[in-house]
């Protein structure tokens, strides 16, 4: 199935409900299925210590709580939440974000691997900074 013969109503991809990430991978197209193997891949490198969970349907990373989502679309991979915290990433995001922030990774361009890493590493950082401060809080009461 090629991308333009997947769902032409919503514009996503709705494979059936996967129990791993490599279910969800392997519902889609081989062009398709390099490009989740790549993100899966650069993801995974920049939160080693974290788990790869399916939720809300798709690809998740989660360490104490969810990193990062992932997910592919008819024209797009989804990358969330929306990342905050450091200017220079949210400049280089800006041209990818959707009007809540999550981005949205062209197929029809090159897929910044390099810039999900980025954002990988960040919410790896942002986790740990908020559990070290949560930790911190409940020794002080």
């Amino acid at each position: 199935m090629a991308l333009n013969e997947l769902s032409e109503s919503s514009g996503s991809v709705k494979p059936s409900v996967s129990a791993t990430v490599d279910d969800y991978i392997c519902a889609f197209p081989e062009d398709v299925q390099a490009v989740l193997r790549k993100v899966r891949e650069t993801v995974c490198s920049a939160a080693p210590e974290a788990q790869e969970v399916i939720s809300y349907r798709m690809p998740a990373l989660r360490q104490k709580e969810v990193l990062i989502y992932y997910a592919a679309f008819k024209n797009h991979i989804g990358f969330y939440p929306p990342i905050k915290g450091e200017a220079d990433l949210e400049q280089a995001t800006a041209r990818y974000a959707n009007a809540k922030g999550n981005l949205r990774f062209p197929f029809a361009e090159p897929i910044p691997y390099e810039l999900i890493s980025r954002l990988t590493a960040l919410r790896v950082a942002q986790v740990r900074s908020r559990t070290a401060t949560k930790a911190k809080i409940a020794r002080n009461d």
